[in-house]
């Protein structure tokens, strides 16, 4: 084989590792693109319909102004368990075929304090904002063999938030910290190079992240909510490059892949207790895909041959959409122990077809959630209950991997649960 054919088979490699690599944030439990539609019990019951109600410690990652409600001392521990009921790749070369991996957990945690001689409450929380991956395995690939392809990708925060009574009907708050992600995914490594087999593996990146957030009280049973999160830049650097040219496969030393980041995001919502019994709420999120997630660029340098670029770098372009995501919530507290949960969260697919890949799970739109709190006693609170995302189809031709004609499906139910202490 020539260096030039070489050179041409390695770009076309890195341009496919672009793709994927972008195309695994999120991939098995993505559900508003790739963000999950809430945090904590309460919020994820109500559909993610959060901004104006956010009254426990996971109000750090949902609007911290809601911290202020919270007197004395409460710690929640919160965790859900995916099972894909429908994740399956179809293509043109005769494969129908679902991810091996059925099941993932996910788990956080968040502590808040009110502070002494101050209308103020601070907090701490660790959340997962997506992750776990794709496994699919004996695969048809376009050179009559068989292979796989898999994905391991993972994205969390830690923040610290604070919110103050500003005056009786104002509240405002603001949270900071890291987000931390890291990533492993491989195509078709056992198969020629017709088919670009490559891995990338150990890629990860952290960096800074913030949170505003304000609630006001319209009249003693209405308030508004609000909050603005400021996208975060996530390069994702210091791992390894392999690619397969013919018989050869090529090692590269110092993979990184840049232009991917959590997304800006700008909430506004409303929640209404007519009675001491019912809360409602709705919630309406824009979030800026188009603006976070443009474009990636794959580079790799120090490869162990002499006869191969000595250093790739290939761009994709991404061109996600902008999303509004729509979240309507209901909270009924059936006596002094029980209260009962309802909501619904509708957020279009952002991802355009050209760049679909049976690695990302961000096609999910409806999402139905329903659960209940019970409280043991005045300290002790468990909440728990589900999220169905019916089955959505997308056909697609990504000209940027090797599976031509091909479909995408996912369908998923959650179950999710929080354990609540109270100390006055």
């Amino acid at each position: 084989m020539t260096t030039r054919l070489m050179r041409l088979t390695a770009q076309q490699a890195g341009r496919g590792a672009a793709t994927l690599l972008l195309s695994l944030a999120l991939p098995a439990h993505a559900t508003n693109g790739f963000n999950l539609i809430g945090f904590g019990g309460e919020s994820l019951l109500m559909g993610g319909a959060d901004v104006a109600v956010a009254r426990d410690s996971s109000a750090i990652n949902t609007n911290p102004a809601g911290l202020a409600q919270i007197h004395g001392k409460v710690f929640n521990g919160f965790g859900s368990l995916l099972r894909t009921l429908d994740l399956s790749h179809e293509d043109q070369y005769g494969n129908d075929v679902h991810a091996s991996n059925r099941y993932t957990p996910l788990a956080g945690g968040s502590y808040a304090q009110s502070l002494n001689d101050l209308p103020c409450t601070a907090g701490i929380g660790t959340f997962v904002q997506g992750g776990a991956g794709g496994v699919f395995r004996n695969i048809n690939t376009s050179s009559g063999t068989q292979d796989n392809f898999s994905a391991k990708f993972g994205i969390a925060k830690i923040a610290m938030g604070m919110g103050c009574q500003v005056t009786d009907n104002l509240s405002l708050g603001a949270t900071i910290g890291l987000t931390y992600a890291s990533l492993q995914q491989s195509l078709y490594r056992d198969t020629p190079s017709t088919t670009s087999g490559v891995k990338i593996a150990d890629v990860d990146g952290i960096r800074p992240n913030f949170k505003l957030g304000l609630q006001y009280k319209l009249s003693p049973t209405l308030t508004f909510g609000a909050a603005y999160t400021e996208k975060t830049k996530l390069p994702l650097t210091g791992g390894t490059f392999a690619l397969n040219i013919g018989p050869q496969t090529v090692h590269y030393d110092d993979a990184k892949l840049e232009g991917f980041a959590t997304p800006r995001e700008v909430a506004v919502g409303l929640a209404w207790k007519p009675d001491t019994d019912w809360l409602l709420a709705v919630k309406i999120n824009w979030i800026n895909w188009a603006d976070a997630l443009k474009a990636t660029t794959l580079s790799a340098k120090n490869p162990d041959s002499a006869f191969v670029p000595q250093q790739l770098s290939n761009i994709n372009r991404l061109d996600w959409h902008n999303q509004v995501v729509i979240a309507m919530g209901l909270a009924y507290e059936l006596n002094d122990k029980t209260t009962l949960y309802a909501g619904y969260n509708y957020g279009k697919n952002p991802i355009p077809r050209a760049t679909t890949t049976p690695f990302i799970a961000g096609i999910l739109e409806h999402h139905y959630t329903a659960g209940a709190a019970y409280k043991f006693s005045p300290e002790w609170t468990f909440t728990g209950g589900f999220e169905y995302s019916p089955v959505v189809k997308v056909n697609y031709n990504n000209p940027e991997l090797p599976f031509g004609n091909a479909q995408l499906r996912n369908e998923a139910l959650f179950l999710h649960f929080m354990l609540s202490r109270q100390w006055q």
